[in-house]
């Protein structure tokens, strides 16, 4: 065994192996560090591994940073790991944009394959193993027939089998957070959207839904899933449809109905929270929780992002309205090392947090190439404090703030 950190290549086929004389080097932003062991930990067993078409990976050798022969290797980390780096590469200029996924730098080390990542949160309820099980496709009959012609039913039944979304499945399993997507359209044309992407651009890996469900759709899932399922939340923002806020109406009726049949369970929002109007529709119906998708503090960062039709003032309000009536927020900051721990950002965090005491930040890796993403933000400072030291800086600022990466039950918070 050695504690030499080595680079890693793969050929064309996609096999791996180690390139013992390349120590192995990670990135944040634009810049290239020595991986020193305090920045590894042990690859999750559930963790993929991806090689990059196109670039060539980046090794260290007596002290300077050298293309390799062979193509960069990632990993694709599951929910509850933060990466600190991410993969270091030599693009070829014809390269294609990569896939939407979450690249992650990864070596070998003391014979294994070690990531550059933090554990920053545990929930039994998302282990892949709890999911895609040999009986999925009989519970999802059991449903259809209790919920007949309810096309929300089909859409999650299309997602469980065709996308594997965890949420979709939680319907058809009768337990946790079970997502009901109701809107086709959407206020923001986000960089990493997965439900719709420009064609030039890289493929979406999921379908977006089609229709507007009814209200009695929506109630009737609902009271169905807050009745049976333990600690049991029912979710409007899914990765399979665009922003839910502009389908209020609807789901604010939804939530009336469903309230006057059970006070069961936890109703949740996942949205960009820019339709205020909207949101305080939603709120005032009686919603628990809202989980806002965010990935900047700075107007103008946020914008390059988002693209949206509206401004973050408006994400502010809607938060700020949220809080004022008791409703549990969580921001979902999207992540990417080199980024959102600039020192600028840092401190654009710190006054938000301040003027918004939101509860909970949970902190997702954002799936999308890095490349594209840096060009895009038109980022021109290297002056960043590194993921750990980020995340502690708000723990320090904010104690009673929770940091992790997944939604968490929060019935005894409900009003």
């Amino acid at each position: 065994m050695t504690n030499r950190i080595t680079a890693l290549t793969a050929d064309e086929k996609g096999n791996i192996f180690d390139v013992p004389e390349a120590e192995g080097v990670g990135r944040i932003g634009e810049k290239f560090f020595k991986l020193k062991p305090d920045d590894l930990i042990k690859l999750p067993d559930s963790a993929d591994l991806m090689f990059l078409p196109d670039r060539k990976a980046i090794g260290l050798k007596r002290g300077e940073f050298v293309p390799l022969k062979g193509r960069a290797v990632s990993a694709i980390l599951p929910q509850g790991y933060t990466r600190t780096h991410l993969p270091a590469y030599k693009k070829n200029p014809h390269a294609k944009y990569l896939p939407l996924y979450g690249y992650t730098a990864v070596v070998l080390y003391r014979d294994d394959l070690y990531a550059a990542a933090i554990y920053t949160d545990e929930n039994h309820k998302w282990n892949p193993e709890n999911y895609n099980t040999r009986d999925l496709k009989k519970l999802i009959r059991r449903v259809k027939k209790d919920l007949p012609d309810n096309r929300i039913v089909e859409q999650v039944a299309n997602c469980s089998l065709e996308w594997h979304c965890l949420t979709a499945q939680n319907l058809f399993y009768r337990r946790w957070e079970c997502g009901v997507p109701t809107s086709p359209t959407c206020n923001a044309n986000c960089l990493g959207c997965i439900s719709l992407q420009q064609s030039e651009c890289c493929p979406s890996p999921q379908s977006r839904i089609t229709f507007k469900p009814t209200v009695d759709e929506i109630a009737n899932l609902g009271i169905y899933h807050l009745s049976h399922a333990p600690e049991s939340i029912i979710s409007f923002g899914q990765g399979c449809e665009g922003e839910p806020s502009l389908m209020a109406e609807n789901i604010s009726a939804a939530i009336k109905k469903i309230r006057e049949s059970t006070d069961r369970g936890q109703i949740n929002i996942n949205t960009n929270a820019g339709f205020t109007s909207g949101i305080k529709k939603i709120v005032d119906a009686g919603l628990n929780s809202m989980r806002v998708s965010i990935i900047s503090a700075r107007d103008e960062s946020y914008q390059r992002y988002y693209r949206a039709a509206y401004k973050l003032d408006d994400v502010k309000n809607s938060i700020r309205y949220a809080l004022d009536n008791g409703v549990h927020v969580s921001l979902n900051m999207l992540y990417m090392p080199g980024f959102n721990d600039e020192t600028e950002e840092l401190t654009a965090w710190k006054i938000f947090l301040n003027e918004l005491p939101v509860n909970m930040i949970q902190v997702r890796n954002l799936n999308y190439d890095p490349d594209a993403f840096f060009a895009a933000m038109n980022m021109t400072s290297d002056n960043f404090t590194g993921t750990k030291k980020f995340l502690r800086e708000l723990q320090k600022d904010f104690p009673a703030l929770t940091i992790g990466n997944f939604s968490h039950y929060v019935a005894s918070d409900l009003r």
